[in-house]
């Protein structure tokens, strides 16, 4: 059953999360941190959190302080990272190890916040958004030298925030960095109906791809 928290981000400030912990979990925690424009019930969040809890993992999900308060346009930077670095230590309460999961902007956020020292076990970015929308100039990825977790990258190979041709040189500049094609993915993992998969059919496949990935990058933190 999903329990409702409060997560108190800076005084008297709260924002909704929600943790799954599933029977016989792992001592491994997977915080969902959501893209800039749906919040944690979204279609997506709402699949990950239940794929990843099915596979063992105490899952929780949060909303940003604008989610929380109805606003579409994202908060200052210092107010996602509080709440961001508040959810993962709420997280770490329950865990011994938290996993830094993200869909686009909040997985963006996740490679900021460790990149500056907040202790991750790993950090896995659905949809890294390189380019901001409507430009073409890619942000900066410098923060990269510096992550010392292991990181996957899940894209779509249709992602037009995230070119591969600009993305994957930027691997390098990782310590342990993998990269993990959706096939025809848009940036939201979603396929073309041609293809005749479904999203429970990607992102099935997608939780599969990062659960073992987790397995093999932290063999003893299960």
């Amino acid at each position: 059953m999903t329990r409702r928290l409060r997560v108190e981000w800076a005084p008297g400030h709260k924002v909704t999360a929600r943790l799954l912990i599933p029977p016989e979990a792992g001592r491994t925690g997977i915080l969902l941190a959501n893209g800039a424009g749906a919040g944690q019930d979204s279609a997506f969040m709402s699949f990950m959190r239940a794929g990843f809890a099915g596979e063992g993992y105490p899952v929780m999900s949060f909303d940003y302080p604008y989610q929380e308060a109805g606003r579409r346009s994202p908060d200052a930077r210092s107010r996602l990272d509080a709440c961001h670095l508040a959810a993962a230590v709420r997280l770490g309460g329950y865990v011994e190890h938290v996993v830094w999961a993200g869909k686009s902007m909040g997985g963006r956020i996740a490679t900021h916040l460790v990149a500056d020292g907040a202790p991750a076990a790993a950090v896995v970015v659905f949809g890294y958004p390189l380019l901001p929308p409507g430009k073409t100039e890619p942000r900066d990825t410098d923060h990269f030298a510096t992550i010392r977790a292991p990181v996957l990258l899940v894209q779509g190979t249709r992602d037009r925030l995230a070119p591969l041709e600009a993305l994957e040189p930027r691997l390098g500049d990782l310590a342990h960095g993998e990269i993990a094609l959706v096939e025809d993915g848009d940036h939201s993992l979603r396929v073309p109906k041609r293809t005749g998969l479904t999203e429970a059919d990607v992102w099935g496949s997608v939780v599969a791809i990062v659960c073992s990935w987790l397995q093999d990058a932290l063999p003893d933190q299960s």
